[in-house]
């Protein structure tokens, strides 16, 4: 059947509602409908001590474009719901961690303006988005991967850890072994800090605040043997800073013998009209940050002469072209 709704309102009503999805995961009714497969309203708002005219207006919004409907105070899901719910890490970056970057577009566009810290995201949001994307993006290919390794590592080390999550899962994969995070973002490393301490690996994890991008060797990075990145080696552009990066890796950690990069690729040949879910707002925020996104035929180009030799391409794709590759030292 034909949709004969307004079409300008529909764009409008998809704004509201990409932000209540973002805030509907937060507040756990996302969560609890996937779950029971139904929410009354009222009782959720007050055991959680949420304004109910409030709540009520994010599942309104929900409601708009067809993700849930209410039936007398009772939420449940629609048809959409469920793949709404696998990408709800997506409508969070988008609206929760980066909605200020949005909001300010128009004063972004001015070359005079793009000086110094020009835009603001906000790092703790992006850090809990980013950990339930790698869970689906990339955590099946990465522990395929981290599973062929011959031998347990000393040390592991993860650049741009985040939560710190993915090095809690690889000392519980190599229980002998030691980690170091390492993140830019000091909101970033408060919530490792404290995911490191819950799971009682204080004593094996050491964080580091650092620009992966300038950081120069320290005595903790000796003897790590495997090193991960994950969602951030775009930082690593364009291609002769990527270049330099790469073979500065190489030097200040002397041992590493397996380097696992997992990121994101620029889109090639793909209508604007035909894009999936998260591609558009991952590639036009990249493009308001100044951000150089490689293609996939990028990645391949710069290993050699960075120092590296790729071993193994691990081709995922589920949104913004998704790869990981398996590097060895040159």
């Amino acid at each position: 059947m034909n949709d004969s709704r307004d079409p300008v309102a529909r764009i409008f009503n998809s704004a509201v509602a990409a932000s209540a999805i973002g805030a509907a995961w937060e507040i756990g009714i996302l969560d609890v409908l996937n779950q029971d497969g139904v929410l009354n309203l009222p009782e959720f708002a007050a055991e959680r001590g949420l304004h109910l005219r409030s709540t009520s207006g994010v599942v309104r919004a929900l409601a708009s474009v067809d993700i849930v409907e209410t039936i007398n105070s009772k939420v449940v899901p629609t048809e959409h719901f469920a793949e709404v719910y696998r990408t709800r890490s997506f409508f969070h970056w988008l609206t929760m961690g980066s909605g200020e970057l949005f909001r300010r577009m128009p004063d972004l566009l001015p070359v005079a303006n793009r000086k110094g810290d020009f835009y603001q995201r906000d790092s703790a949001a992006i850090t809990f988005s980013c950990r339930e994307m790698n869970k689906f993006c990339y955590d099946p290919w990465f522990w395929k991967a981290v599973n062929r390794m011959e031998s347990s590592p000393v040390v592991v080390a993860d650049l741009g850890c985040g939560s710190g999550e993915r090095l809690i899962q690889l000392l519980s994969r190599f229980p002998d072994a030691d980690a170091v995070g390492i993140d830019i973002a000091e909101p970033a490393l408060t919530e490792a800090a404290a995911a490191t301490a819950k799971a009682g690996l204080s004593d094996r994890i050491t964080l580091v605040a650092d620009d992966v991008l300038t950081m120069a060797a320290r005595p903790e990075f000796d003897e790590v043997e495997l090193l991960t990145c994950f969602m951030m080696g775009h930082d690593f552009w364009p291609r002769q800073r990527c270049v330099q990066t790469l073979r500065r890796l190489r030097e200040i950690f002397p041992r590493v013998e397996r380097f696992l990069i997992g990121d994101a690729t620029k889109t090639v040949g793909v209508d604007d009209r035909d894009l999936p879910v998260f591609t558009l707002g991952f590639e036009v925020a990249h493009d308001l940050m100044g951000v150089v996104l490689p293609t996939l035929a990028d990645w391949e180009s710069v290993f050699e002469e960075g120092g590296w030799v790729m071993r193994e391409k691990h081709w995922i794709g589920v949104a913004v072209g998704e790869v990981i590759f398996e590097l060895e030292p040159r």
